[in-house]
């Protein structure tokens, strides 16, 4: 098998003049003495979306964690819409325009459906986050859950709020980890009309995902990880005639 180089990228990619809306370049990252990313290049172009694909331990979230600075060190360059952040605090790093949902979605828990959509400060420098209206209308489930403390609502829902919260903020570029990851079919379904409604409002998406029948359908382009390297870049349009290769190192 011949592996894409990490230097080039698919034409999409090329053709494109505008600003990426995330370009990195010889990624490295390390958590204390483990070196996780070893020199990782890709482009976000505005308004894709983009999956990073690969097997448990490839790499795919700690490039999204390493994108927000929450690894150990980091060298290369991190660039969110032209300006370099490999340096910034997390912190400053969301101040671009930057939302990552973590597999773990981390919302509070006490709070009920609506006080959690109430809670996310506004970004700096950003457009207004989506109203609560806007919110509820993509999301009626949350609408009918308002009231709900976050320990009763079903994973599902929690997935739901849990990217709502970001969508609040004002954020346009979105870092998605396994967001689909033990949830029901019905559930699944509505995640992807979040992915495609999202797409269609020029929000730019990054998504890491395991699941592939949900992934590959949503995706402008894919990128495939392994031993915290990309080894495989494609557009959506390549992708019958990549899944040989796919099936080498994802088994899919």
């Amino acid at each position: 098998m011949s592996a894409t180089t990490t230097t080039e990228r698919p034409a999409a990619a090329r053709a494109t003049t505008a600003t990426p809306a995330l370009e990195i370049r010889d990624l490295h990252a390390w958590y204390g003495e483990s070196h996780i990313l070893h020199g990782v290049n890709l482009t976000v172009n505005p308004g894709e979306v983009v999956t990073l694909l690969g097997r448990n331990g490839a790499g795919r979230t700690t490039t999204l964690r390493a994108i927000m600075g929450l690894t150990g060190a980091r060298t290369g360059s991190i660039r969110v819409n032209g300006a370099e952040v490999i340096a910034a605090p997390t912190h400053r790093i969301a101040h671009h325009g930057v939302g990552y949902c973590p597999e773990e979605r981390g919302i509070f828990a006490s709070l009920s459906c609506e006080e959690n959509l109430l809670l996310p400060p506004r970004l700096n420098g950003q457009g207004p986050g989506m109203s609560l209206d806007e919110i509820y209308e993509m999301f009626p489930n949350l609408l009918e859950r308002r009231h709900s403390q976050g320990t009763r609502l079903s994973g599902g829902e929690q997935q739901m709020l849990a990217v709502a919260r970001i969508l609040r903020t004002g954020a346009k570029l979105l870092l998605l980890d396994e967001i689909s990851e033990g949830l029901a079919p019905v559930i699944v379904q509505a995640l992807a009309r979040m992915i495609r409604t999202l797409k269609a409002k020029g929000y730019t998406v990054v998504m890491v995902e395991q699941n592939f029948r949900f992934a590959a359908p949503l995706a402008d382009r894919l990128y495939v990880m392994e031993h915290g390297s990309i080894v495989e870049a494609f557009d959506a349009g390549q992708l019958q005639d990549k899944l040989p290769v796919l099936h080498e190192l994802l088994g899919v």
